[in-house]
C-alpha cells in the first residue's frame, strides 16, 4: 500500500511539475510574442518618424528654392524697370536739351539777321 501511495505522490508531483513547466513556457512564449510585437511597433514608428522628417526637409528645401527664385526674379525685374526708366528719362532730357539749344540757336540767328538787316538800311 505504501508503494502505491508513493507512486501516486510521485505521479501527482510530476504532473504538477509538468503543469508548472507548461505554464512557465506559455508565459515565456507570450512574453516573447509581446516583445516581438513591441519591437515591430518601435521599428514601424521609427520608420514613420524618419519618413516624416525626410518629407518635411524636402518640403522646406523646395519652399526655400521657390522663395529664392521668386526673390531673384523680382530683383531682376525691378533692376530692368529702373534701368529702362533711367534710360527713358536720360533720352527725354537729351531731346529736350537739344530742342532748346536748336530753338535758342534759331532765335539767335533770326535776331542776328534782323539786326544785321535793320542795321544795313
Amino acid at each position: 500500500m505504501e508503494v502505491v501511495v508513493e507512486v501516486v505522490v510521485v505521479v501527482v508531483v510530476f504532473v504538477l511539475v509538468v503543469k508548472v513547466v507548461v505554464v512557465v513556457t506559455i508565459i515565456l512564449l507570450v512574453a516573447v510574442e509581446v516583445m516581438i510585437v513591441l519591437v515591430v511597433v518601435v521599428v514601424v514608428e521609427v520608420v514613420v518618424v524618419v519618413v516624416v522628417i525626410v518629407v518635411l526637409i524636402v518640403v522646406v528645401v523646395v519652399v526655400l528654392v521657390v522663395v529664392v527664385v521668386v526673390v531673384v526674379v523680382v530683383v531682376v525685374v525691378v533692376v530692368v524697370v529702373v534701368v529702362v526708366v533711367v534710360v527713358v528719362v536720360v533720352v527725354v532730357v537729351v531731346v529736350v536739351v537739344v530742342v532748346v539749344v536748336v530753338v535758342v540757336l534759331i532765335v539767335v540767328i533770326v535776331v542776328v539777321e534782323v539786326v544785321l538787316e535793320g542795321g544795313g538800311e
